[in-house]
């Protein structure tokens, strides 16, 4: 095992690595930005290396500057985490390059599934079946409307380099080909420096389910099982859970299967994720190969018991996997609500601001992977992504009933979060039956971000109850009648009650 691993990352995935380090005995290396300069993964790595300005073009996307600070500190290996540089074939080897290991696959592995056009090739040529579509770049509008009369519309215009929904466009008539070409090649250029993009036949109402690949430099390679990632916005995941309800034991290890096919056609190493569109009739296929950790990685770890993040660790060390498919099982239900600075009433509008109150919800089955604390400045250079919430149950149901209780017991003051959509996801009835599928959240968003209605005179109520709670307080024998005052006041379901609590104590009431 290594000595000292540097985190090319930082907020929730940064903490997420430096945790492994240290349950593994290893030394960890933080790196940030000017913006990041007290933050949570600062603190709490055993060293840490400022690498530049606050915009990631100037800091954690100089390779180079990573790369010197591992040197420096006497690093042996970096893990890039997710985003930034995690799938850039270039910083890949250039870490290799410099003596150093690179916490991921190969640097070949990555470039063979960076581009989702080559994915494809790959993937026809081992076997897996793909969406009907191109295997390279569209030229131009004349071509472009070729394909699309072949294929029959709708059609989607696909970035070949990225991902996160960013140069994407559904296209549903000859009309709007053009723009939407145009537009996706611009959004690709500027987020990837890549305008090359694909087509492929829109498939209408799949779901969006992908494999977890774990492969070891011995030549083993596993599937630990399915996640459901279907609620998302515009292409963005914002909820995933593991198992699938659509996916049956047989699906399950015949998708499995799928995936160790394609990621040994690319000579993968290490953690990945093999994307998949399923369709109503239960045919699925390849979409593309997630070559790093996934956002969602914590809903696998759950039900496999396996720390994947570790296992990294092991693997780049040169570890063998010591356990075989058969033992892969996964064990009761796991779920993810990505916990974002936006504003899900305004547009997922971003929102900014300092962290002046945290409450972590706690209690059994029930998981924080967050990169905020109080006094946390919460800015627009980086992903809005503050924190994952992540609960295990032993069946669905329970799992939903958890997430709920623990979104109710989370509390966030100073910027506007994601919350309040997640329970009312939890909430819906097509939600709690599992009747999903990747348009689902396009169709409900109006009913699941509407604002909250006003507090009115429940929020004067409950203000003056701490008020008389406190006046009890000040007289004697008033703790009885203080106590009662305020837990009546809870009892009530007063909405937001420790938010209106909070605020009164800054106004300089004590605390209950």
């Amino acid at each position: 095992m290594f000595n000292k691993v540097l985190i090319a990352n930082r907020g929730e995935i940064a903490l997420r690595v430096i945790r492994a380090c240290r349950e593994l005995g290893v030394a960890s290396v933080a790196v940030y930005s000017d913006a990041d300069a007290r933050a949570p993964h600062v603190r709490e790595a055993d060293e840490a290396v400022p690498i530049g300005p606050a915009p990631s073009a100037e800091s954690y996307l100089r390779g180079e500057r990573i790369i010197e600070a591992a040197q420096r500190t006497g690093a042996e290996a970096i893990h890039p985490g997710y985003g930034f540089l995690s799938e850039r074939e270039w910083f890949a080897r250039a870490v290799r390059d410099a003596g150093l290991v690179f916490v991921g696959p190969p640097a070949e592995a990555i470039a063979a599934m960076g581009s989702k056009t080559s994915a494809r090739q790959l993937a026809t040529s081992a076997g897996v079946p793909v969406v009907p579509g191109t295997t390279t770049a569209v030229r131009d509008v004349a071509e472009a409307g070729e394909v699309a009369s072949s294929l029959g519309y709708p059609v989607l215009v696909k970035a070949s380099a990225g991902g996160g929904g960013k140069g994407m466009r559904v296209v549903a008539r000859e009309a709007d080909l053009a723009l939407a070409l145009e537009a996706a090649r611009r959004e690709a250029r500027n987020a990837f420096g890549d305008d090359a993009v694909y087509m492929e036949k829109y498939i209408t109402g799949p779901r969006h389910v992908e494999i977890q690949v774990l492969a070891d430099q011995h030549g083993t390679v596993l599937s630990l099982g399915e996640r459901e990632c279907s609620i998302q916005r515009r292409h963005q995941k914002m909820l995933e859970e593991a198992p699938s309800v659509a996916v049956s034991p047989e699906l399950r290890r015949r998708m499995g299967e799928t995936a160790v096919a394609a990621a040994r056609a690319a000579g993968y190493v290490n953690a990945g994720t093999c994307e998949f569109l399923l369709d109503r009739e239960g045919q699925f296929y390849f979409l593309e190969m997630n070559t790093r950790l996934q956002v969602e990685h914590p809903v696998t770890e759950l039900v496999t018991g396996l720390d994947l993040v570790q296992w990294q660790l092991r693997i780049a060390a040169g570890e063998r996997l010591p356990f075989r498919q058969e033992d892969i099982v996964p064990t009761g239900w796991a779920m993810e609500c990505r916990i974002t600075s936006e504003d899900p009433a305004n547009g997922f509008l971003p929102s900014t601001g300092r962290i002046g109150y945290l409450r972590i919800p706690g209690g059994p089955g029930v998981r924080w992977d967050g990169g905020i604390g109080i006094g946390s400045e919460v800015g627009l250079h980086y992903d809005p992504m503050l924190a994952k919430l992540i609960v295990w149950a032993p069946t669905r149901d329970a799992a939903i009933a958890r997430m709920h209780r623990a979104l109710l017991e989370l509390t966030i003051d100073g910027v506007a979060t994601s919350r309040d959509f997640h329970l009312r996801v939890m909430e819906d009835a097509e939600f709690r039956r599992g009747d999903i599928e990747i348009q689902w959240l396009e169709r409900r968003i109006e009913s699941l971000t509407r604002p909250n209605p006003p507090a009115g005179g429940k929020v004067i109520a409950a203000i003056a109850a701490v008020l008389l709670a406190e006046r009890d307080r000040s007289t004697p024998g008033g703790a009885t009648a203080t106590r009662s005052s305020s837990e009546t006041a809870a009892h009530r379901g007063l909405p937001h009650e420790d938010a209106w609590l909070r605020a009164g104590r800054r106004d300089g009431l004590r605390s209950r």
